[in-house]
């Protein structure tokens, strides 16, 4: 048995984790590529020199065999920083896409295997985390090789012009780490900045998702007016976060510019005075006026790698609460050998019953709940609030405030009042994952009335009636046979007839299959077919028993024929 542990006490990996792991699972093709940036940026480093050996060649008068020996040199240096930069972009970008898919892909299981892990926000919310803030994670990868690359750049620069004259080769070491630097110091604040963005544009997609699926009521109480003031308004505070977040990407662009400009600048009037003064030759002017021009190159992409650290935390601060574990699905995996719902195995039906034991929370008091294999629970709640508290700690997003929720290892299917069918036909939306046998989906849309319904359906089965969707998700529950099935007025929408042969067929084949199910309804038909039913009156009491036995109890007999 697992107590209930809420998902946000968890152990959750902090951002600088997150990153490190991206980092670790992609080592080998990062190292391979932080070796061709650097490559790339030695050998353009490099090339100032070499041209300057070119000219100073000519200038001396040396034979053409030598001329022609230091331009093949320039072209081999061209073609080795071809290849290496090349190379590096393509692993750079590999292991990008795939680290991209792995954060996409654990938070995705995460959620759909914990229902606590997505509590607090919005669907919308959460696509945004999964698409921009798991890409913006996955670019630490580049942003590493990016200030390697850069920072081998400047070495080799520096190294290059120490041997033309000291003092300037230690005038170019001593002035690059404290530009650097100061280029870091800024990245907390472009970070802030890139959170604040990412809030705000999955904020404003949350809505923007809202307001789609609420268009026909929209339109037909006339609130499209008020809908459109609040998409503008969600609009405009993202305008302002992207507004301040490009700020502060152009404030880390021109300290890198101005940066390249500075070092530029000094580099190029002493190299001038150098030469005046005979300090150096034509061939070392032409060269160090050549490594003035290529600095700005690696200090930008230092300056381009700082961004994307930055970016990467905050993106990595988002997503890591959906990278987490949890101790409830843990268990489950170390107990039953199972996946979790909508995974990849079935769960297997004759385990430890599910226990509510003492639960208090919000409008309940001292509620204990035991299902046995086979066995069927009515949840009748006057209080709307109580039946909701219920559904929430049965589907794991609600611990108690006090007693204890322990789920023994049972993965637990709920069918909510609000129905989402997946899929274009009807085999599509009863194909839960499980190689479901095509015979036990027919039996399925038997048992639930639901045989002589349309195959083709449109998105979201919106070519079906209330009543058919009803129908729909009892069968998708029935085919994928659940060790515990919660319903949460699965009839509600069916004609008087057609609810009486459901509720008998329901949990007839429920106890067949010899799992366990739970009913939070009104519902006569169904209440009748429970084994007891548990009654949580105004003042959050619970009463056990029959359901003939509760008819005696006013305000239950009120709640169920009303």
């Amino acid at each position: 048995m697992t107590e209930f542990v809420p998902a946000r006490a968890a152990g959750i990996p902090p951002p600088r984790e997150v990153l490190r792991t991206v980092l670790r699972r992609q080592a080998r093709p990062l190292t391979i590529a932080a070796v061709g940036s650097c490559v790339h940026q030695a050998c353009e480093a490099l090339v100032p020199l070499a041209i300057g050996l070119v000219v100073q060649n000519a200038v001396a008068g040396g034979d053409l065999s030598d001329a022609l020996l230091a331009v093949a040199g320039v072209l081999a240096l061209f073609v080795v920083l071809a290849t290496g930069g090349g190379l590096a972009f393509y692993l750079n970008a590999r292991s990008v896409l795939r680290e991209a898919h792995r954060l996409r892909s654990d938070a995705t299981a995460r959620i759909l295997a914990d229902p606590a892990a997505g509590a607090g926000r919005t669907a919308g919310e959460w696509a945004s985390v999964l698409t921009s803030d798991a890409t913006a994670t996955a670019q630490a990868a580049r942003a590493r090789s990016n200030v390697v690359s850069g920072a081998v750049g400047l070495a080799v620069t520096a190294a290059v012009l120490l041997h033309i004259d000291l003092w300037l080769g230690l005038g170019t070491l001593l002035t690059m780490p404290p530009l650097i630097l100061g280029i870091d110091a800024i990245s907390p604040r472009l970070e802030a900045r890139l959170r604040e963005r990412s809030q705000a544009a999955g904020l404003a997609a949350a809505l923007a998702a809202e307001l789609v699926r609420a268009l026909a009521p929209l339109r037909a109480f006339g609130g499209t007016g008020e809908a459109l003031r609040r998409y503008r308004a969600a609009t405009a505070r993202c305008l302002d976060a992207d507004l301040a977040a490009a700020s502060a990407n152009a404030v880390v662009a021109a300290a890198g510019l101005v940066s390249t400009a500075f070092v530029t600048v000094a580099i190029a009037a002493a190299a001038g005075w150098m030469a005046f003064d005979g300090r150096i030759d034509v061939g070392q002017f032409v060269t160090v006026v050549a490594m003035a021009s290529f600095v700005g190159d690696p200090v930008s992409r230092i300056a381009f790698g700082v961004q994307q650290l930055s970016a990467a935390r905050a993106g990595a601060a988002r997503i890591a609460p959906l990278l987490g574990t949890s101790p409830i699905h843990d268990a489950e995996r170390s107990h039953s050998h199972a996946a979790p719902m909508g995974l990849d195995h079935p769960p297997t039906l004759h385990q430890e019953p599910v226990i509510l034991e003492n639960v208090s929370a919000g409008p309940i008091r001292a509620l204990t709940l035991r299902l046995d294999p086979g066995a069927a629970v009515g949840l009748v709640a006057v209080d709307p609030a109580a039946a909701a508290t219920l559904l929430a700690i049965l589907r794991g997003r609600q611990a108690p405030s006090t007693g204890s929720a322990r789920l023994g290892g049972q993965p637990l299917l709920v069918v909510p009042h609000q129905i989402h069918l997946l899929g274009r036909t009807l085999t599509e939306v009863l194909q839960t994952g499980r190689d479901t046998d095509p015979a036990r989906m027919r039996e399925a849309l038997v048992t639930a009335s639901a045989a002589d319904l349309p195959e083709q359906l449109t998105e979201a089965g919106s070519n079906l009636s209330g009543g058919q969707r009803q129908r729909v998700a009892v069968a998708r529950a029935l085919a994928a046979e659940p060790a515990v099935l919660v319903l949460s007025d699965p009839l509600t929408a069916l004609d008087a007839v057609t609810e009486d042969q459901v509720a008998a067929r329901l949990l007839a084949t429920r106890r067949a299959q010899g799992g366990a199910t739970v009913v939070l309804t009104t519902s006569p038909p169904l209440l009748s077919r429970c084994d007891h039913v548990l009654y949580i009156d105004a003042q959050g009491t619970v009463l056990d028993a029959t359901h003939a036995e509760l008819m005696s109890e006013p305000g239950y007999a009120a709640a169920v024929l009303r």
